[in-house]
Order: C-alpha cells, then structure tokens, then sequence
C-alpha cells in the first residue's frame, strides 16, 4: 500500500482532488475582499452580510452527514463530480442574481457543493495510507487546498477593483468545470464493494452516533472553534479590520492578507512534517491553537484605544505588525490539519468517510455558528471586538479538547 505513496499515480488523484478544496477556499473568502461592494449591492449592513454569507457555512455542515455515507458507499469520484458541478452551478447564480436573497440562495448552493471539497482528498488518501502516513499528506492536502485563500487574497482584490464582485464568482465557476475534468480523466473509478449493504439511513445514523461518540468527542470540540477563527478572520473580518479600521486602500489590505494566506499555505505542510517526527499530535494541536488564540487577541488589542496600543503608548498599531501578528497566526492554526490525522487513527479504514465527515461537521457548523455570532459582537463593538471574540472562541475550544483527550500513550 505505502509503496504508491511516491508514484505519480497516486499523487495525481490526490493533487486535483485537493484543487476542489482550492476551489472552495476562494469560494468561502471571496465576501473578506468584497465586503463594502457587496453590502453596497445588495443592499445590507456589515452585519447583514455576515449572516448571509453564515449561510454557506449552515449548508456545509448540513451535508456532511450525507456526504460521509456518499463516500463510503459510492467512492470518490462519483462524489466529486456531483459536487464540483453544484459549484460550478452556484457560483452563476451569485454572478447573476441579486438582491440578498438571491445571494442568501447562491451560498446555500455553494455551500453544498464545497461541503466535500476537503474531504475527497481526505478519504481517498485515508483508504490509500496507514494512520501514521495519513498525518504528513493531510497536511499537504491542506496547504494545496489553502492556496484557493491566496488567489482570493491580491489577485481578487484586483479582479474585484477593475471588474466588480461578480466577476470573481464567474472565475470560480469556470474553475469549478476545469477541475471537474481533471477528476474525471485522472481520478479512478471507485471498486464497489460486493454482498448487501445497511440502508442510507442506517448509515447516517452511524456518523451521527460517531460524531457524539467518546472516540472522536475531543476532536469534534476543538474543531468546532478551529476552522470558524480561520474564516471569520480570512473569509469575513479581515477585510474591514484592514480597510475600515486601519485605513488601507483595498490592493493594500489584500497584500497584506496576501501574506497571511501564504502562512496557512506553508503551515498545514509544516504541521505534517512535525507529525511525522515528533507524534504529539494531541499536544501540537493544543499549543498550536492556544498561540492562535492569543494572537488574535494581540491584533485586536492593537486597533485605536485597545489594550495593546495603550501600554505601548500609541494611538494604534501599525498594519506592519499586523502583517507580523496575523502571519503567526496563519502559522499557528495551521496545526488543525493533524484534527483529521487523530480521527482517522481512531477508526478502522472502512469508516473512515464516516469519521472524518463526522468532524468536517463539526468544523464548519462551528463556522456557521461562530461567524453568525459574531454579526452582532461586530455591530457593537466594530471589527477588533469581532477579531477578539473569535480569540477567545478558539482558547475554549483548547481547554475543552485539552479536557476531553488523554495525553499520548495513556489508555481511554
């Protein structure tokens, strides 16, 4: 099995695989760039916007319980195809309708089609690898899938100032039909499995009883918090923090986000490497997200009259350090990728569709609820309030993962 791990036919399937997830990347951040043009367009506030764009998040989460039995019952392919081709389909219908509640319908639809984006990769190399290889490529998948954030950072901005929002949905649906072909021609056929199978509905009751269960319940916790500060920073209140807040012009601020992009490029990639050597995946993602957490809170105390600003003795930080500060935090989340490698060394091969969609569950209804609550932090407090509320999310999510899981080598 391990010996595939170099060839070209077992790279191929994973690397286009992981471009769908590039593609829901620029998908998911492509409202952070836009934000004033968008709630200028449809017609809503900041935190009207937040709520709409939550949706794509609910959706998400909606279909991982359907698409882990999808995975396991049908394979990889089929699977993709369908849900590359609802991109494709929601990213024209955001391009061409308007008003929020064509918007609100064009998330719901995207947000299904991305919800296996990561997953597919996943699972294909799940079934390909032993546990302790799962950790390093995860990893890769990740930072391939995280260069979807970086065409959404300067490149978009760009895009969005000469062309308008929409012209960034357009380029995501034409992306969406070029990967789709490639799964097509290099991906392989899945082999069906003989003899009888358990109903659909047995089957989701299974990911639904794994996802509650002890097995997986620390990891379900910490990924709750971990991919929603992620996006809520890169997808939604990074933007304004940099634009409004500090004052940056829009190429600016998506330079600078640029940058922060670059780190949760080469951060998952980092975080295999060190799976693979240390094997502390429990305390790794502990401290990976503990310093996340603490970061964020640094930026938002560095905006006009916050806590950091005053004992330094200045009106604001400048957005150097918040290049600085956000680049560590890139760095510092990108630990997650080894929540995935702890779920898969929990369960058996073949459960492995259901596990790890059980988790991508909790990641991104995490996302839509913590980006929803957020709306109504932002309104009261601006974007640093927004920015501090994700901080303090993600240190939770810490203490109750730290609380629920057992220190390497210690039975359950």
């Amino acid at each position: 099995m391990n010996t595939r791990e170099g060839s070209a036919a077992f790279m191929a399937p994973l690397l286009v695989l992981a471009c769908g997830h590039m593609l829901s990347n620029l998908v998911r951040t492509l409202p952070a760039i836009a934000a004033d043009l968008l709630s200028r367009d449809l017609g809503v506030t900041p935190e009207g916007l937040a709520s709409l764009t939550g949706a794509y998040h609910f959706a998400f989460a909606a279909g991982q319980i359907p698409l882990g039995v999808a995975l396991d019952r049908f394979g990889v392919r089929p699977v993709a195809l369908v849900l590359l081709g609802t991109i494709a389909a929601g990213a024209v219908l955001a391009a061409l309708v308007g008003g929020p509640a064509g918007f609100l319908l064009a998330q719901i639809v995207l947000g299904l089609g991305c919800c296996g984006m990561l997953l597919c990769p996943m699972t294909l190399a799940a079934k390909l690898l032993s546990p302790a290889r799962f950790g390093l490529w995860s990893g890769l998948i990740q930072a391939v899938g995280n260069v979807g954030m970086l065409l959404s950072a300067s490149p978009l901005a760009w895009l969005v100032e000469h062309h308008g929002w929409r012209a960034g949905f357009w380029a995501a649906a034409l992306m969406g039909l070029a990967v789709a072909l490639l799964v097509a021609r290099l991906v392989p056929a899945p082999v069906v499995s003989p003899g009888p199978h358990p109903s659909l509905l047995a089957d989701a009751r299974v990911v639904v009883r794994m996802g509650l269960g002890r097995r997986l319940r620390g990891m379900m916790l910490l990924a709750f918090a971990s991919f929603a500060v992620v996006i809520g920073v890169r997808g939604l209140w990074g933007g304004p923090w940099l634009m409004a807040v500090k004052g940056l012009p829009r190429i600016e601020a998506g330079n600078l986000l640029l940058l922060f992009t670059l780190a949760l490029i080469a951060g998952p990639a980092l975080a295999g490497v060190l799976d693979r050597r240390l094997g502390r995946r429990r305390a790794l993602l502990a401290l990976g997200h503990a310093v996340a957490g603490g970061l964020l809170l640094l930026v938002a105390g560095g905006g006009p009259g916050g806590w950091l600003s005053a004992a330094l003795g200045l009106a604001m930080l400048p957005p150097l350090a918040d290049a600085a500060l956000l680049f560590g935090f890139g760095l510092a989340i990108s630990i997650q990728p080894l929540i995935f490698a702890m779920t898969r060394a929990a369960v058996p091969p073949e459960e492995a569709g259901k596990a790890l969609s059980a988790v991508n569950l909790s990641f991104f209804l995490g996302a839509a609820v913590l980006q929803a609550a957020s709306g109504p932090v932002g309104a009261g407090g601006g974007p640093g309030a927004a920015i501090a509320f994700l901080g303090a999310c993600v240190l939770g999510g810490t203490a109750l993962f730290l609380a629920t899981t057992r220190p390497e080598g210690k039975a359950a």
